[in-house]
This record gives C-alpha cells, sequence and structure tokens, in this order.
C-alpha cells in the first residue's frame, strides 16, 4: 500500500487519517510545526502506522496526499509543504474555498471562472491534482452508508492514472456509485455545491447526508 501524507490536523484530517490507517496505510499527518497537539494526539490515538512532521516532511513521505486543510489557507499550507516535495505526487484535494469573513453561512472565496482546485494545480503544475469527497462531511467521508443511502461521490482531474489511484481508495471508504465529471477545471461545479450543503445543514441540523444522482 502507498504511503499517505495528511496535510491539516482538524477533523477532516484526523477522521481521513484514521480511516486510512484502518484500512492499513501507513499515515504522516503533516502541519506547520513538527509539534502540533492535534497531530500527537492523532499520532497516540493510532498507533504504529501513524506519525506527524510538518508539511514538507508529511509531502516528502508520501506518495499520494490528501489536502485537508481549510481551504483560503490551502495554497500557503502546499508552498509550505514544497514544490519538489509534491512534484511527481497524486494530491487528493477535499478542501473547499470557504469564506467565513461575514459569518454564517459563508460565501465563496472563488467560483464560477475558477476553482480552488485549478487554482492548486497552476500553482503546482507537476503534480496531479484530484478533487473529491468536498460535498460530503468527514465522517460520510470515510463511511457513505451514514449519508442513509448509496450516495454519488464526483471526482475531477486532468491525470486518469491519478483518477483511477483516488477512486481505489474512495472504493475502499465505501463509495460505489462514483462520477468521473472530467478534468479540474470540473471543481468549479463541485466546489459551488457546497453553498447549498451549508443550507441544507443549517435547515435539517443534521451533517449525514449526501448527493444522489438519479439516472
Amino acid at each position: 500500500m502507498k504511503k499517505i501524507g495528511i496535510l491539516g490536523t482538524g477533523t477532516v484530517g484526523k477522521t481521513i487519517g484514521s480511516a486510512l490507517i484502518k484500512l492499513g496505510y501507513e499515515v504522516k499527518m503533516g502541519s506547520r510545526t513538527s509539534d502540533n497537539a492535534s497531530a500527537l494526539e492523532f499520532v497516540q490515538t493510532n498507533g504504529s502506522k501513524a506519525s506527524n512532521g510538518t508539511f514538507s516532511e508529511a509531502a516528502q513521505f508520501a506518495e499520494i496526499i490528501f489536502n485537508c486543510t481549510l481551504g483560503m489557507a490551502s495554497i500557503q499550507a502546499l508552498e509550505l509543504a514544497g514544490k519538489n516535495n509534491l512534484s511527481g505526487k497524486v494530491v487528493i484535494d477535499i478542501s473547499n474555498p470557504l469564506d467565513f469573513s461575514k459569518g454564517m453561512p459563508p460565501s465563496l472565496s472563488v467560483c464560477n471562472l475558477d476553482s480552488l482546485g485549478e487554482q492548486i494545480q497552476r500553482k503546482f503544475p507537476e503534480t496531479h491534482v484530484v478533487k473529491t469527497l468536498n460535498i460530503v462531511n468527514c465522517e460520510v467521508m470515510v463511511n457513505p452508508s451514514k449519508s442513509g443511502g448509496d450516495p454519488t461521490m464526483f471526482l475531477c482531474g486532468n491525470d486518469e492514472k491519478a483518477k483511477a489511484e483516488t477512486v481505489e481508495i474512495l472504493k475502499q471508504f465505501g463509495w460505489n456509485d462514483i462520477l468521473d465529471l472530467g478534468d479540474i477545471t470540473n471543481a468549479r461545479g463541485t466546489e459551488m455545491l457546497l453553498p447549498i450543503w451549508v443550507r441544507t445543514y443549517i435547515a435539517t441540523k443534521n451533517g449525514y447526508f449526501a448527493f444522489k444522482i438519479i439516472r
């Protein structure tokens, strides 16, 4: 199994990382500092297959990288990870460009004619960015049945091999209905699902839902 790097030490990163360890992967969680308290807790909780370090150390360790940072900080976090450490690797981007500066509900800092996924791909052209998992909460990401059904997960990216590797992980998480939308420009559409996701969450007070495409 390939080594995984997790960029981000919040609930999303810890949920993704813990699920991957249960599947048998080795996971290094990266943050701005090597002594991040949340990352150290992640290692203590998950045992010998878990480790932690800086963004740069996690990216260097990994063959596949999950970007679990806050969307408006993602570019900076990936810059700290280092272009050389990211080069040639799959970056599974599950972040969203949510702007909370004016409170709830958040707006999108980029949309319509661009997306965060595209910005990451342009900034790091030697990486293979795959956008996926950003349209559900983290517990549904790693266990889609928590939504109450068999939901659809979108993905997009420019590299077919990178998407195939991502699909393999999605299937291990339990996703059966995976829809490849095409190249990374389709991240515009999946990121723009977040406003309706947030409003559904507010209306239902329930984060355990997902989207289903009925053919």
